[in-house]
């Protein structure tokens, strides 16, 4: 049971702390606070070779592995939020071109988004819809040689920003699983309207895609018809256990900001480390962090040794990481006191971020069914 990185894992590790704490913190505030993708970022993204590991080696990049999807996550989570979604957005909405794309599809949008050249966009969630995915409104109907789309997305990170979406929609509603297709849509694509933005409590590139009779060729679609779910469950699957690593990143942040305020902070003719409460508050956010940090990485673990379903183990990290992450950055926010409420401070701005995480890509309870039902079916 040796979780050790190895030493390339190390070495990725250094380097992306590195460039996280050189070039991308001067501009974390700037950047955590803007509702569009920020090029700045990409570029520092881009040039340091990180979207890379999104991509496989054939096609420009550096092959998909989740531990170092992990890595990543965790050093530019612990600076810049927005940088985070920047990286995970290109791995996210291209892998289903990876997992169900034609060679020419492929070649054609993957090497761009490993060279930061392509914004990519995975568009899942709609209006009245995020967890049940079966229930999905949006619809493709075949006519003569193309695709014709009509619906809505929403709460799709990088929306307005993206260069290619890749688009899930209804072709077969008596289909049940199988009722479900995936199409890589461009902007300018007419009938697409991807203009419409959304304002979070945490800023984030996000917004609200929209198909009026949107016309695709038969090229669009990736994999057969009716492979949709099998595309995007694949895709959440790799990813989700990501979340954790991200979650692990922010907390360790909060937590390290928590440490070194009670150290510095004078009350009562003592540091604010000198009380028993302080120092209970810290050693539970140690042990959380660490424990939610084993839990991502052994399933990061596990996925990159071949083991057949990580299900179970993803859902563990996801939500244990997420929930410790938000009590984490809220005990850290409670050690500030009232300087933590002060609009700006990277405490603050942790609160606000934070909290998305125990909703996206399947919510704390949708990880508790999940958990559950591979457990009774052991």
């Amino acid at each position: 049971m040796d979780f050790s990185f190895t030493p390339l894992e190390q070495e990725l590790q250094k380097r992306v702390r590195r460039l996280a704490e050189e070039q991308i913190a001067p501009i974390a505030a700037e950047a955590d606070e803007s509702g569009r993708v920020h090029r700045g970022l990409m570029s520092i993204l881009a040039r340091a070779g990180l979207l890379r590991y999104c991509v496989p080696q054939e096609y420009g990049g550096y092959g998909v592995k989740v531990v170092r999807l992990c890595i990543i996550r965790e050093e530019l989570a612990r600076v810049s939020a927005q940088a985070d979604t920047n990286f995970i957005m290109q791995g996210l909405g291209s892998y289903p071109i990876t997992l169900g794309g034609t060679p020419e599809q492929k070649a054609r949008y993957l090497p761009p988004v490993a060279r930061g050249e392509a914004i990519a966009a995975f568009a899942l969630t709609e209006p009245g819809g995020g967890s049940d995915v079966l229930n999905m409104q949006t619809t493709a109907v075949r006519q003569g040689d193309d695709w014709v789309l009509n619906g809505a997305k929403k709460f799709i990170s990088q929306a307005g920003d993206a260069n290619t979406y890749v688009v899930f929609a209804k072709t077969d509603p008596a289909g049940g699983s199988r009722s479900l297709s995936a199409f890589v849509v461009e902007p300018g694509t007419p009938g697409f309207d991807d203009s419409r933005r959304q304002d979070l409590m945490a800023p984030h590139p996000i917004g609200e895609p929209r198909f009026d009779n949107c016309r695709l060729p038969a090229g669009a679609l990736l994999g057969q018809p009716g492979q949709g779910l099998r595309l995007a469950l694949g895709t959440l699957d790799t990813f989700r256990t990501t979340v954790g690593a991200a979650a692990v990143g922010m907390a360790q942040a909060a937590y390290e900001a928590a440490l070194s305020y009670a150290k510095e902070r004078k009350m009562f003719g003592q540091t604010l480390a000198d009380f028993q409460a302080t120092q209970f508050k810290l050693a539970d956010m140690a042990v959380s962090l660490d424990a939610a940090r084993l839990l991502t990485y052994r399933a990061a673990w596990l996925k990159d040794s071949g083991k057949e379903s990580v299900i179970k183990e993803a859902s563990f990290a996801k939500l244990f990481a997420t929930e410790a992450a938000s009590r984490i950055v809220n005990e850290s926010l409670q050690i500030h006191g009232g300087v933590g409420l002060e609009k700006g401070h990277p405490v603050e701005r942790l609160y606000r971020e934070v909290r998305a995480l125990t909703i996206y890509e399947g919510t704390s309870e949708i990880q508790r069914q999940t958990i559950a039902r591979q457990l009774l079916r052991e």
